[in-house]
């Protein structure tokens, strides 16, 4: 369903880009493979990585290129994109999934921790983005696809530089589809839960949490790899703006906020009043301090 396409895929030396990766080649795009080859904490690491997923990828007879630049870079980014380019002769779509992790309780968390993850999570979105949309809107097409997550849009522990990131995704790719609709251009987010590099240092010292891991794991990453390859086909030409999560087997539609109950004066109001009616009237309808775990409870399937 991808022949003829040329597709970006960040982070790809492992985990979940990987296995977009592989999938996007078989079905038939040419792939830029990019990863900086870093610790999941940032610093510089295998730079082999990109290069060993490129070789599965000739190895099956598909056609990918390597790449090393940081998505945290604008210069960077511009050189990713332009390895397409240089490479293929065109860009068709943009998976913009790089990561790294730094998490800390927020009252203990350094300005270097929250700095490095929204540069990757959110200016890398951003840089890789903003270096396509020049290719996208010059040939009237092209697909977003990038990776958000239910820390953001629904909430955890320690995380919260992560989360800020993750969240300011879904309004980036909202942006993106609204000023580049005209253009024949989409953007979408995806929210994964897999097993992956990303999420191996939770835990394991409790029964609980033993069991709590043990279902993540069965979440592997190549569950994530069809609905990216989806949204980057033409299939997908009619669905933009949307926020997905992908869960095992499932694949779920995120709400996306909304008006959700209003109390009206027609005096106006004052502090006295909304403390004597107008919270009171909302507090029915408010949301919990909820997590992830809290919302998604049932083991996968």
């Amino acid at each position: 369903m991808l022949e003829g396409k040329v597709v970006v895929v960040t982070g790809a030396g492992g985990g979940i880009g990987r296995d977009i990766a592989l999938l996007m080649a078989r079905e038939g795009a040419s792939v830029v493979v990019n990863d900086l080859g870093a610790s999941l904490s940032g610093e510089a690491g295998d730079v082999g990585a990109a290069q060993r997923v490129v070789n599965e990828i000739a190895e099956a007879g598909g056609k990918a290129v390597a790449n090393t630049d940081s998505v945290a870079d604008a210069q960077g980014a511009t050189r990713i994109v332009g390895a397409a380019v240089d490479h293929f002769g065109r860009i068709d779509a943009v998976v913009n999934n790089a990561g790294i992790l730094r998490d800390r309780f927020f009252h203990k968390m350094s300005d270097d921790e929250w700095d490095a993850v929204i540069k990757v999570h959110l200016y890398g979105p951003y840089y890789v983005s903003r270096a396509a949309a020049v290719h996208f809107k010059e040939q009237q097409s092209g697909s977003f696809i990038h990776m958000t997550s239910t820390s953001g849009l629904i909430g955890n522990f320690g995380q919260a530089n992560y989360s800020a990131a993750k969240l300011g995704i879904a309004a980036l790719s909202k942006s993106i589809a609204l000023d580049m609709q005209k253009f024949n251009v989409r953007s979408n987010c995806i929210a994964p839960f897999a097993w992956s590099r990303m999420i191996s240092s939770i835990p394991t010292e409790t029964p609980e949490e033993q069991a709590r891991v043990a279902k993540m794991q069965q979440m592997t990453p190549a569950k994530i790899a069809p609905l990216a390859g989806y949204l980057a086909s033409d299939a997908a030409r009619d669905v933009n703006a949307q926020i997905f999560a992908v869960r095992n087997n499932e694949i779920f539609l995120m709400s996306q906020p909304r008006p959700e109950r209003s109390v009206h004066r027609s005096e106006g109001w004052t502090v006295a009043s909304i403390a004597e009616h107008g919270m009171p009237a909302l507090r029915a309808s408010f949301y919990p301090l909820e997590r992830s775990g809290d919302v998604f409870t049932w083991d996968p399937v």
